[in-house]
């Protein structure tokens, strides 16, 4: 028997001995047979798929590992001439003494390089008493470095590109992440080998809890914090950037292994979530009391932008592009309160309209990115900064809607249980300033803008609903008319024969050669008329 793993759907490809050697090319149901030319050493014909390059899945199993393996190894070459080639420009600036800082900040403005040898941090550190042993330090011990050096030395197959293939965005994070330690030179060395053995022993590390997940990766925040902070001389700015490198590089290598984790309830949550806000569409504006006038154009389209911004939240993969689309989001909203009111938008002003942007947006997964922004985003990021302002004011939404009661809409109980369960639908009337619940034909204006559209739209209906009634009946007449018609015009035909008759002569016909007494009253015969020229 052949392979049996190919896509044939239940069917079991059959190896029959070929003396020959000789390629045949009959195709069967999307396969087809080939022989010595694809499966040379093993003097068989197997079936083969054109989906496949014409190559049975024995030989397209192993030419993929074979394309996979090279890619792998030329990952590694990169990395080591890489390595290579900062090593050397190190050695020669080392050994002039005299390469000018000034390149450096050509290249990349903000990171102050410094001359120091990197590598030089560690036995610095070591030095200092009041040194906290963090668990980074446990995670690269001696015992954890030992066996991936051993296999990188026997094979150089420790690589996480060998458990899964690296999709589009992880290779250009990767390339992009490369190309600014670049500017680092030294220090780019040491940074790209810490976050590698990083990610190597994070994706060894499966049985951990979201937790503990967590906290190695906040430790290695603070670990390389510490790191450049001494070894930029305190700029903070050159630090952020390189964190934020830091941060996209190593989560969008984890993100499929951290992000909403099997040990965790957030699936659960965020089902619990969109449910909630599916059943709290009917709550207005008004009810939250916020101040956007959503009938501006201007307004409209900032809480159109906001909506699409807290949405798209859940296609990033780094911390750091979710908070930016919160802040984007943040700052649409802001935009709509102060063209509404006209001036500066409150912290009052901004926490009921994130919450009805929230209601009408109902994010996907907003639970977990919420999580997963908690903990594998960088501590300066949310500590500090309007990032960190945005951020705490969605959890506050999030929790708000989670616990939103009939106090909190000022309604009473019974109300709100009619509107939570489908049975009444809020409207506001702005004559008498109370809730009320009437017709279209009431002359009630609707609160939310999606039901005033829906009660504009009910009216040209049934204006359009007269209108065809009328144009029905014009048509039922015209119908008649028709009909009658021609009957008419008999009934008027009928009447004329009647009152004028018509009356037909006998006619007699004469022979060639009778005698016509009727002769005498012709004219006279013409005569020709002879005229002077």
């Amino acid at each position: 028997l052949g392979d049996q793993q190919g896509p044939g759907r239940g069917l079991i490809p059959i190896r029959i001995p070929d003396p020959t050697g000789q390629t045949r090319g009959r195709s069967d149901g999307g396969y087809m047979w080939t022989s010595r030319t694809c499966c040379a050493k093993r003097d068989a014909v197997t079936m083969a798929n054109a989906a496949w390059q014409g190559l049975c899945s024995k030989c397209w199993r192993e030419e993929y590992q074979r394309v996979r393996q090279k890619q792998i190894q030329d990952d590694w070459a990169l990395a080591e001439k890489l390595q290579r080639e900062e090593e050397a420009a190190y050695a020669s600036s080392h050994g002039a003494q005299s390469l000018p800082q000034s390149a450096a900040l050509q290249q990349h403005p903000g990171l102050h390089v410094s001359m120091g040898p990197f590598s030089k941090f560690e036995e610095k550190k070591t030095n200092e008493k009041t040194r906290k042993v963090t668990t980074v330090k446990k995670f690269f011990s001696p015992s954890s470095r030992t066996a991936p050096k051993k296999e990188t030395q026997e094979g150089k197959t420790t690589s996480p590109s060998i458990s899964r293939h690296a999709s589009f965005d992880t290779d250009q994070v990767s390339k992009d992440f490369v190309d600014f330690l670049k500017n680092l030179q030294k220090p780019g060395r040491e940074i790209h080998k810490q976050c590698r053995a990083f990610i190597v022993n994070m994706s060894s590390k499966k049985d951990l809890s979201a937790d503990e997940l967590s906290e190695c990766v906040q430790d290695f925040y603070q670990n390389m914090a510490d790191r450049l902070m001494s070894h930029f001389k305190g700029s903070s700015e050159s630090v952020e950037q390189v964190m934020d490198q830091v941060e996209k590089y190593i989560m969008t290598r984890l993100y499929k292994s951290v992000f909403c984790p099997e040990t965790t309830d957030d699936e659960k949550k965020d089902l619990a979530t969109q449910k909630r806000i599916r059943a709290l569409h009917w709550v207005t504006i008004q009810m939250l009391c916020v101040s956007m006038d959503e009938e501006i154009p201007e307004v409209s389209e900032n809480v159109v932008k906001a909506i699409t911004d807290i949405i798209e939240m859940d296609s990033k993969r780094v911390p750091l592009d979710k908070l930016g689309c919160i802040t984007r989001c943040s700052k649409h909203i802001f935009s709509a309160i102060r063209i509404t009111k006209n001036e500066p938008a409150s912290a009052d002003d901004f926490l009921p309209a994130l919450i009805y942007i929230v209601l009408k947006a109902n994010p996907p997964r907003l639970q977990s990115n919420i999580q997963y922004i908690t903990r594998f985003c960088n501590p300066s990021r949310l500590m500090t900064g309007e990032d960190g302002y945005y951020f705490t004011n969605l959890c506050c939404a999030a929790a708000f809607i989670e616990k939103l009661d009939a106090q909190s809409l000022n309604l009473s109980p019974e109300e709100f249980e009619r509107y939570m369960s489908g049975q009444a639908s809020p409207r506001f009337n702005s004559s008498e300033g109370d809730w009320a619940q009437t017709g279209p034909a009431g002359g009630v204006t609707t609160a939310n803008p999606v039901l005033a559209q829906l009660n504009h739209n009910l009216e040209l209906l049934s204006s359009l609903s007269g209108r065809q009634e009328a144009l029905m009946e014009a048509a039922r007449s015209l119908q008649a008319d028709l009909l009658s018609w021609p009957e008419g015009v008999q009934r008027e035909v009928h009447d004329i024969l009647e009152k004028y008759p018509l009356e037909i002569l006998p006619r007699t016909v004469s022979a060639i050669d009778a005698n016509n007494t009727d002769d005498d009253n012709l004219p006279p015969p013409l005569t020709p008329q002879v005229f002077a020229g």
